[in-house]
């Protein structure tokens, strides 16, 4: 079967573009990767067949480039473009370009993009196609007193959340009516810098709930599925640290349930492509949080228990193909994914940049790596702290976990701080291990002093780490005597004074 597509051009950068780059290098399609200035000696720059540089340091001057990126994909000859996360990945503009020049957009339908990335208009659009959705404004929020006298109608405590974008930026909690004006100030302005809409909206706020995503892949055929749960709690701040599948507390007939809310999300809006649908889950119930329009970071946990290629089949249906997945899938074992981000866990999360000295990734029974991670690599202020996923699979959840113990204990990322210890911790924690945790839980746990003492946490790292310096070299010399032949061996033995002894 011929691929689908001849040449493709990645319009990302770091561990998602190494990440597509092999799944095109499995369909035999020719891939163009684009670089920044920084990223002129990155691993997707060295294992794409072409590589083209878009200028710049800063993503507004590289990755943000649609007119760049458009013009060095028609010179090369690309037929399709796959925008990664992030960047472009959610611009409808672009997308509308991409398909304006000729060439195949790897992802979903424009209109779908627009109506997704809006959180008004997709709370309209889920209202009107049955999907649940937590009590709130149907229509952006105009001034302070507006957002004041609909808190007072379905009570406090509320959210009030940005119209546009996402990342938890524009989000505040207000627990007391005194407290909603300069929240409403603060998130407002936040909103408007960050994406140039400073509209909001106010929603009930439901205490500790959990965070549900369902994927959902669609073709061009009207065929959609979803390929179960995946749960994302442990986070802060909305961003997301270690996520699994199957979720602890999802049965089989309540993943039935949200995935076909899922599913009936997507058909709303015509969707094809891969897509997620997000839910804030609590007490059994379930509501619509908001879509990501994309392959979301995590996807990867649900490919090791569901066996199917997300990326893969994003490219096929960009290329006019149907689903050819059983609709009746379920998980086999369970997988867990941690996000190694290049940030102080003990400083605020304050973002860590430098070089990137010396790297040894975890390997063996079960265990997947998404890196763009490499020696020497310098990480810069300019982008996302994400420096690698560990993905592992278990055939229970218990494997699952002493798994990715196991493949933390084993990673090792020098010249730069990580998240990847902060991670450990929270494996190790009774909450985790019994799977009762929220989207509440990493933060409250660290304000309590993360459960020991950290004073020594520096010193223990630098003596951790001189132990595998001083056995990485006793390893090395002891490699380089067995390679020695035999006669160079018993020179240099008597050259010591031990000619002819054993």
């Amino acid at each position: 079967m011929p691929p689908p597509f001849a040449k493709l051009l990645i319009a990302n950068r770091g561990e998602i573009a190494v990440r597509i780059l092999r799944t095109c290098r499995e369909l035999g399609i020719r891939t163009v990767a684009v670089y920044s200035e920084p990223d002129r000696n990155s691993l997707h720059v060295r294992y794409a067949d072409e590589a083209f540089a878009l200028g710049g340091r800063t993503p507004a001057e590289s990755y943000l480039r649609g007119d760049r990126i458009l013009d060095l994909a028609r010179a090369c000859g690309a037929e399709a473009i796959h925008p990664g996360f992030g960047f472009l990945a959610e611009n409808a503009d672009f997308a509308r370009a991409v398909a304006d020049a000729g060439m195949a957009w790897v992802g979903p339908p424009p209109a779908a993009m627009e109506v997704m990335g809006d959180k008004i208009r997709s709370r309209q659009a889920m209202v009107a196609a049955g999907v649940p959705v937590i009590p709130g404004m149907t229509e952006p929020c105009a001034d302070v007193e507006q957002a004041a006298a609909f808190a007072a109608e379905i009570g406090f405590p509320v959210m009030l959340k940005a119209s546009a974008g996402g990342g938890g930026k524009g989000i505040r909690i207000v627990r007391r009516p005194d407290e909603l004006a300069a929240a409403f100030r603060t998130a407002s302005a936040e909103a408007e810098s960050a994406f140039g809409d400073g509209r909001m909206y106010v929603e009930r706020f439901l205490e500790r709930p959990r965070h549900i995503e369902i994927q959902v892949l669609g073709d061009r055929h009207g065929r959609l599925l979803h390929l179960g749960e995946r749960e994302c709690s442990i986070q802060r701040r909305h961003q997301k640290l270690i996520e699994e599948t199957p979720s602890p507390v999802i049965d089989q007939a309540t993943r039935q349930r949200m995935g076909e809310a899922a599913i009936a999300a997507a058909r709303a809006v015509d969707y094809h492509s891969a897509g997620t649908v997000e839910f804030l889950w609590s007490d059994g119930e379930f509501f619509f949080l908001e879509m990501n329009t994309r392959i979301q970071v995590e996807h990867g946990i649900t490919e090791m228990v569901y066996g199917v290629d997300i990326v893969e089949w994003m490219v096929r249906v960009a290329a006019g193909e149907k689903l050819t997945i059983d609709p009746d899938l379920r998980p086999r074992g369970h997988a867990i994914e941690v996000r190694v981000n290049a940030e102080d866990p003990d400083n605020g999360f304050l973002p860590a940049t430098g070089v990137v000295r010396n790297v040894r990734m975890p390997g063996g029974p079960g265990v997947r790596i998404d890196a763009g991670l490499y020696r020497h690599l310098e990480v810069t202020p300019y982008y996302d702290s994400m420096l690698a996923k560990i993905i592992v699979h278990g055939a229970d959840r218990a494997q699952a976990v002493r798994r990715m113990e196991r493949a933390l204990g084993e990673l090792n990322i020098g010249g730069v701080k990580t998240s990847a210890g902060l991670a450990l911790e929270v494996l190790a924690t009774a909450e985790f291990r019994a799977g009762d945790y929220d989207t509440g839980f990493l933060e409250r746990w660290m304000a309590a002093g993360r459960g020991g003492d950290h004073a020594y946490a520096r010193e223990a790292a630098l003596i951790a780490a001189l132990h595998r310096h001083v056995a990485a070299f006793r390893q090395r010399s002891a490699a380089a005597v067995a390679g020695l032949s035999p006669w160079v061996a018993v020179g240099r033995r008597a050259a010591l004074g031990g000619w002819g002894r054993g």
